[in-house]
């Protein structure tokens, strides 16, 4: 099955790849990557490297802070050409840092068609300058012009909208329907454009800035086929799952406190182990709720993402495919 369909539909994540720092820690080198059907971008960006600044992932390491890049021509971007053969139309590179320490840069690659709704937003807070946060830079499809507009007037306080509230726990935040409830402050610009769900990760960045990414999903192309968070205990030393949402099977609900995943254990236990995002290639073998929830609901692979602040992890994100 390629990892980019959901029961016929595309999701609006294609690719995600995972580079970390060499030995020397002067270059960032492939550890894992998630192609779907982009094979052959996937064949060469495994033998490549970046260093310092140099093409999309080592450009957020140098700036120390997530990159949302809609065209890839004209950029300081390498694989235009493979990109654009696979249908590849934008890349979003979120750096993870545990303090000031670099433990990996996530890529993530969209790509667009005619009717692709749903939106990759970057929100940013710089305690010098603002008390609000504003949208930085974003990915919006095919089909989202309105929304695109609205968004770039909208500021949101700590604890306000989705972003705020991501900014102030530091948790990642969901909302399974953006037209109920009032924690969606564009709810009527979104419905109109067909965004449903909204997904926000706070970033660890270097720096005194705040970040958070925005997943708005659209019935048609979600984000992904589904996502989960996972919550670390008071030691760190068990993940327990606290809800999420699955495109086959609904509202995901929080784990029972007996079933759990070890640090260390599974893809999802070595990025919390590691603070490196993980990939997963077959997530029906995955230990526990991952391997069951994925089995039952033909899922074919999960990226764990570590969610780290003050060099503490605060979370895992799962994503499945």
């Amino acid at each position: 099955m390629d990892a980019a369909v959901v029961t016929g539909k595309k999701t609006f994540i294609r690719v995600v790849e995972v580079w970390v720092p060499g030995n020397d820690r002067s270059t960032l080198e492939f550890s894992a990557g998630l192609y779907g059907s982009a094979e052959r971008f996937g064949a060469i960006s495994r033998q490549m490297c970046f260093g310092l600044g140099e093409g999309l992932p080592g450009q957020a390491w140098l700036d120390g802070r997530p990159i949302v890049l809609k065209q890839f021509a004209g950029a300081n971007f390498r694989r235009t050409q493979a990109a654009h053969a696979e249908g590849l139309t934008c890349g979003i590179a979120l750096p993870v840092f545990a303090g000031d320490f670099l433990t990996a840069v996530l890529v993530i690659f969209c790509g667009d068609d005619e009717a692709h709704a749903g939106a990759i937003e970057l929100w940013s807070n710089d305690p010098a300058a603002s008390k609000d946060m504003t949208l930085d830079d974003g990915y919006y499809g095919s089909t989202a012009d309105a929304f695109e507009f609205i968004s770039r007037r909208t500021a949101f306080r700590q604890g306000h909208g989705l972003p705020g509230l991501a900014w102030e726990s530091r948790l990642p935040v969901f909302q399974e329907d953006l037209g109920k409830g009032e924690r969606f402050l564009r709810a009527d610009s979104a419905i109109k454009v067909g965004i449903n769900r909204g997904f926000v990760l706070p970033c660890a960045t270097r720096g005194a800035s705040t970040y958070v990414m925005a997943f708005l999903s659209a019935m048609a192309t979600p984000i992904v086929r589904r996502f989960e968070t996972w919550l670390p205990d008071a030691d760190g030393e068990r993940l327990t799952r606290a809800g999420g949402f699955c495109e086959v099977s609904g509202t995901v609900p929080a784990g029972d406190d007996r079933d759990f995943i070890e640090r260390g254990q599974g893809t999802l236990g070595r990025a919390a182990f590691s603070g490196v995002p993980m990939v997963g290639e077959s997530a029906a073998s995955e230990p526990g709720l991952v391997g069951r929830a994925a089995s039952a609901a033909g899922l074919d692979a999960v990226v764990a993402v570590p969610v780290l602040h003050d060099g503490r992890l605060r979370a895992v994100v799962a994503w499945y495919f």
